[in-house]
């Protein structure tokens, strides 16, 4: 069609216009930054989970709405506090991981390092390069050492010379988890400010849940490629089997006792 063929000529020219030599240069000449998408999925998606569960199992009590607000509050902040907190931990276990790595290999630099230009030189000869352009090669990472580190850090050891910041994995998925999870939990603390203005306020909070989920999934969407209605179902339909499932769980529960 007219309109697509446009549409990919005007990409290509894009496409070319980045891949100059000045653009590559500015490109690659760019502070890389960590992705924090993982943790904000993560928060957003268990906080409205627990929410959720919260608010139905206290509701499914017919208990009053004050106290579904106040449990539902308590749970946002204690449980994001708290997943916060181990990715806090679990992501400084992983930075102090790769710290330790990195000590190591700089350790075989100094005190082995025909070893470890013996490494370099098998990591690329198995990616084609042999002879003179492969001795070539080995020779300019090599005189380098924080190149030479970098270099076993990624090749031989699979790992990112630099990781994400503790503080920042923690910041997002807090946030995320209070932010989205508030969403099933908004419904109550509307009709509890305006009491009987709300039916079915268990309903409006199911329906507050899925629209969290959409939410989040067309978040993700604008960071990898993948439709936003699709990313959106993708996550509905994941969440929403988590939702069911604690739903279900606390009803059978309420029955036991």
């Amino acid at each position: 069609m007219p309109g697509e063929r446009a549409t990919g000529r005007a990409d290509a020219t894009s496409l070319r216009d980045a891949h100059t030599p000045d653009a590559v240069r500015s490109r690659l000449a760019e502070k890389r930054s960590p992705s924090y998408l993982q943790d904000f999925i993560y928060g957003a998606i268990d906080g409205t989970v627990t929410t959720f569960a919260v608010v139905a199992g206290v509701e499914g009590a017919n208990l009053d709405e004050t106290i579904v607000v106040i449990l539902g509050g308590a749970n946002l902040i204690a449980d994001g506090f708290s997943m916060a907190a181990s990715n806090f931990l679990g992501t400084r276990a992983e930075r102090q991981q790769r710290a330790r790595a990195r000590n190591r290999e700089e350790r075989h630099v100094d005190v082995l390092p025909e070893g470890e230009r013996e490494e370099v030189r098998q990591i690329f000869a198995a990616k084609g390069f042999d002879g003179d352009e492969l001795e070539r090669v080995v020779d300019v990472i090599t005189a380098n050492r924080e190149l030479w580190v970098d270099t076993m850090m990624t090749e031989e050891l699979g790992l990112s010379p630099t990781g994400r910041s503790e503080f920042h994995a923690a910041f997002a998925t807090f946030s995320a988890f209070v932010t989205v999870g508030f969403l099933p939990l908004s419904v109550f603390v509307y009709d509890a400010a305006t009491p009987g203005d709300v039916a079915h306020t268990l309903g409006w909070s199911a329906v507050m849940t899925a629209a969290a989920f959409v939410v989040v999934g067309a978040v993700k969407a604008r960071f990898v490629d993948q439709p936003w209605w699709r990313s959106a179902l993708e996550t509905l339909a994941v969440g929403g089997t988590a939702a069911v499932l604690a739903y279900a769980a606390g009803a059978l529960l309420q029955q036991l006792f």
